[in-house]
């Protein structure tokens, strides 16, 4: 039996005497298909259990850009708001009602 690297390129297929050639070309078509698939799935899982580094270093670098970019909206918050002239309470004498209006 021919191993998983020359399944792409040799047919194991080829010279079984019960199968006809198209016969043993559709099974090395399968057999190709199947290989690809475990490669694809090799592949995935790779990807799937560790982290591409290269996307963790861009995300940090956005992380600590979005931080900084908080940072700036609070403080220009905040400036507007200290800009705002403060409202005097006013106070209706007519009830008994301390509630501040602005």
């Amino acid at each position: 039996m021919t191993t998983q690297s020359d399944i792409f390129d040799v047919n194991p297929y080829q010279s079984h005497p019960s199968l006809s050639p198209t016969e043993a070309e559709v099974l090395w078509e399968y057999a190709k298909l199947a290989q690809h698939l475990k490669l694809v799935t090799q592949k995935t899982r790779l990807i799937g259990e560790e982290p591409d580094q290269m996307l963790l270093a861009r995300l940090r670098v956005l992380e600590k850009k979005m931080g900084l970019v908080l940072t700036l909206f609070k403080a220009s918050v905040w400036g507007v708001i200290n800009e705002q002239p403060a409202a005097e309470p006013s106070f209706d004498d007519s009830s008994n009602d301390r509630t501040i209006r602005h």
